[in-house]
């Protein structure tokens, strides 16, 4: 009972309950805005593919240029690659509101927080594409990546093939495959309570690297994007909240208040007693014998 208190004593913002209702509402209503804002960005190619040069360049200087070795071999196993192109196109919804819906149910108290975390690192993204357009591996001019989507005829990035119309092709930087990939591991290993859910929990974001690279969608310094982006985020739920959401209650810290705790109001002050004798006022002592 203490222990709780003195956890939502430091929050600067005790968390409730969410509303179920309102959570599916504005979910949809911030993915659609995201969307929204995201295709909305001009995709300004030339600059793009200027900057993927530039990327491209200072990975050769770091010696970590290694996306094109890792994109054909990749490719090369048919199987393989197929995988990973449903894998990048489904998963990144699918882990990312499943972890959501069990925060809900499992843990409300920590819920708003760790939503906070995942909208602000979405939020600071869009900047991202606005201020540097970044055209993906597989739109390099002379890059020699094989767009894996358009060569094995599948279904896997709304950037390729027939869909490639309807979203912005050049908003590689930041990778928010990583920094919700990422956010979601962070929470799994953290809240999980079975070992082997919290080793799968490191292993999502670890695996989503492979894939975002081996289908040349974005560099390894994408992901590095997304981290901070992530970094962001959960910076901000910090500072509104006052703690990391698995420092938080796992429950909502406000109890409805019960009859026997309120707070009575004081009795009234006892008025002295006067004595008739004069302007004393009355000794309770007896008298002495």
């Amino acid at each position: 009972m203490g222990e709780s208190r003195v956890k939502s004593h430091n929050c600067r913002t005790a968390p409730r309950r969410p509303r179920l209702w309102v959570e599916i509402l504005l979910i949809a209503v911030s993915y659609w805005t995201y969307s929204l804002i995201r295709n909305a960005v001009p995709e300004q190619r030339a600059q793009a593919l200027r900057n993927a040069d530039w990327i491209w360049r200072t990975e050769h200087t770091l010696h970590i240029a290694v996306e094109q070795s890792v994109n054909h071999a990749m490719d090369s196993v048919t199987w393989l690659i197929v995988a990973m192109n449903y894998y990048y196109a489904t998963l990144h919804f699918i882990v990312t509101v499943s972890v959501l819906v069990w925060l809900f149910r499992r843990h409300p108290g920590r819920y708003a927080a760790a939503r906070l975390a995942l909208f602000a690192t979405t939020a600071v993204a869009l900047l991202g594409y606005y201020l540097f357009p970044l055209a993906p591996p597989r739109l390099m001019t002379g890059g020699h990546f094989v767009d894996t989507v358009v060569q094995h005829h599948t279904w896997g990035s709304m950037a390729s093939g027939n869909l490639k119309n309807m979203s912005n092709q050049y908003a590689a930087m930041p990778s928010i495959h990583i920094g919700w990939s990422l956010w979601c591991g962070l929470i799994i290993f953290a809240l999980a309570s079975a070992p082997w859910v919290r080793i799968l929990g490191l292993l999502y974001p670890a695996l989503t690297l492979l894939v975002i690279v081996a289908t040349a969608n974005h560099f390894w310094l994408d992901a590095v994007g997304g981290m901070v982006c992530l970094a962001f985020g959960f910076g901000l739920s910090y500072g509104w909240y006052g703690a990391l959401p698995a420092r938080l209650p796992a429950r909502p810290t406000h109890p409805p208040v019960r009859a026997s705790s309120r707070r009575t109001a004081p009795p009234p002050p006892r008025e002295p007693v006067v004595s008739y004798a004069g302007s004393r006022p009355a000794s309770r002592r007896s008298p002495r014998r």
